[in-house]
C-alpha cells in the first residue's frame, strides 16, 4: 500500500509539472525555436518537428526518473 502512495505522490507531480508548462510554456522563448527544429512552411500547410525540443525534453525527463529512482531506491 506504501509504493501505491509513492507512486501516486510521484504520478501528482508529473501532473502539475506539466501543467506549468503548459500554463508558462509559450513565456519560454527557446522550447520550439532551437537550432535543429525542423519547420516547413508553404502557402497553406505547415510542417513542424522540434527535433532538438525533444532531445532536450527526453534528457530532462530522464535525468529527473534517475533522480526519482536513486532516492527512493531500497
Amino acid at each position: 500500500m506504501q509504493s501505491l502512495g509513492k507512486a501516486l505522490l510521484v504520478a501528482g507531480a508529473v501532473l502539475m509539472v506539466i501543467g506549468v508548462l503548459l500554463m508558462w510554456g509559450n513565456r519560454i522563448p527557446l522550447i520550439g525555436k532551437l537550432p535543429g527544429d525542423i519547420i516547413f512552411q508553404r502557402k497553406n500547410f505547415t510542417f513542424y518537428f522540434p527535433l532538438t525540443s525533444l532531445i532536450i525534453l527526453n534528457l530532462l525527463i530522464l535525468i529527473v526518473v534517475w533522480i526519482i529512482r536513486k532516492f527512493t531506491a531500497n
